[in-house]
């Protein structure tokens, strides 16, 4: 008998992340692991890298729209409603033996909930993080309530599960999978960067990816203003990523739209795809902005990062991090410290690289101990 893990894709990112996880279910003997996909991935503002998903050598068990153009609060609410039905949708005709959900958007939040009702199991990857300054923080804990085995990426977000009373045995510390990736897919040749993305990776460059500061939009807006400022003095290439589904995303957006066309060394990508996002991040000179992009994978890259304001606060920081508050003159300072650092290897504190096999493997052994959907909070000795 295998077991039907249902995968819940949401954005390019964490379809990067899932790589070798998905690869290890995919090989394990006792699992079958089937996409749905939702999210930016359906989005034309984003991009739509649905693509990508059906070109993968793994079967989609559904997709469906949630998002719509418009980025205001209510819209956002509307779209986890979306969600919520949609994947109701889903299980209503292809129930799972376990859901895996990952990360903090309120996408993955928004179906887990679907999957309550049916009884179905939650499975959690990088639960126990903190993000201060966004109300993904909210999000991820609320998932963290929901699941039955979590995969935690470090020691302290393992014990922060523990705080919130979740039970031993179904806390595994895995690691960030995203890491296993960042080992081992295949480079993405400098040819085929610069045909597809008009990108010189032989020259220095400088990668940007910037999102919206969700609880402090007028805090978000002055930053973002203050990092083209900086950005407006640097000669290299300039390549900026695209921007999450996030309240207050268009209007990022349309800054660094305005600011690109008046530059001839900026360049826009919407979505890399895992294998030339890892390339690329090998070949920068920095990676400037606030994703957790910076904080948990750019350390196996050897990337420098400057870390602007306070989106990431709380997450755990490896040596090749420099934080820095949002002016112009810390965020200069910040980026010259970052490029004198080039060339360092840097020690991840999110793991070395073995996580696909570990949350395979934990998947595995929770399915075949036959688990219900019932919870014990789990009382820490006072």
């Amino acid at each position: 008998m295998t077991f039907h893990v249902q995968v819940l894709t949401t954005s390019r990112a964490d379809f990067g992340i899932y790589a070798s996880a998905l690869a290890a279910m995919a090989s394990h003997p006792d699992l079958t692991p089937k996409l749905v996909v939702t999210g930016m991935h359906m989005s034309k503002r984003h991009g739509i890298s649905l693509a990508a998903i059906e070109a993968s050598p793994y079967p989609i068990a559904a997709k469906f729209k949630c998002l719509s153009e418009a980025d205001t609060p209510v819209e956002i609410a509307r779209g986890m409603a979306r969600v919520t039905a949609g994947m109701s949708e889903v299980l209503e005709q292809n129930r799972p033996d376990l859901l895996l959900t990952l990360g903090d958007r309120f996408e993955m939040l928004a179906a887990a909930l679907a999957a309550v009702p049916f009884a179905v199991p939650i499975a959690h990857i990088h639960g126990g993080e903190e993000t201060e300054g966004a109300i993904d923080n909210v999000f991820r804990h609320m998932l963290t309530k929901m699941s039955h085995l979590h995969f935690p990426a470090t020691q302290t977000s393992a014990d922060r599960i523990r705080q919130m009373g979740e039970a031993e045995d179904r806390i595994i510390l895995a690691g960030a999978p995203a890491l296993d990736s960042i080992a081992e897919i295949a480079r993405v040749s400098a040819n085929d960067i610069k045909a597809r993305f008009g990108l010189d990776i032989t020259k220095p460059f400088h990668l940007v990816t910037y999102h919206p500061v969700t609880l402090e939009p007028e805090v978000s807006m002055s930053e973002l203003r203050n990092m083209l400022t900086v950005l407006d003095g640097i000669d290299d290439q300039i390549v900026i990523s695209g921007t999450n589904a996030d309240t207050g995303g268009l209007s990022v957006a349309k800054e660094i739209e305005d600011f690109a066309a008046k530059k001839d060394n900026v360049i826009l990508v919407d979505s890399f795809g895992a294998a030339a996002y890892y390339t690329v991040m090998h070949y920068a000179q920095s990676m400037i902005g606030n994703s957790s992009s910076g904080i948990i994978e750019a350390a196996s890259a050897g990337l420098p990062v400057v870390n602007i304001g306070a989106r990431q606060d709380g997450r755990e920081r490896s040596a090749n991090v420099v934080d820095t508050v949002g002016t112009v003159a810390d965020i200069h300072a910040a980026l010259n410290t970052a490029v004198a650092m080039r060339g360092q290897t840097f020690l991840n504190v999110y793991g070395q690289g073995n996580a696909g096999r570990c949350i395979a493997e934990g998947i595995s052994n929770f399915l075949k101990s036959s688990p219900t959907a019932r919870k014990r909070f789990a009382d820490l000795a006072i």
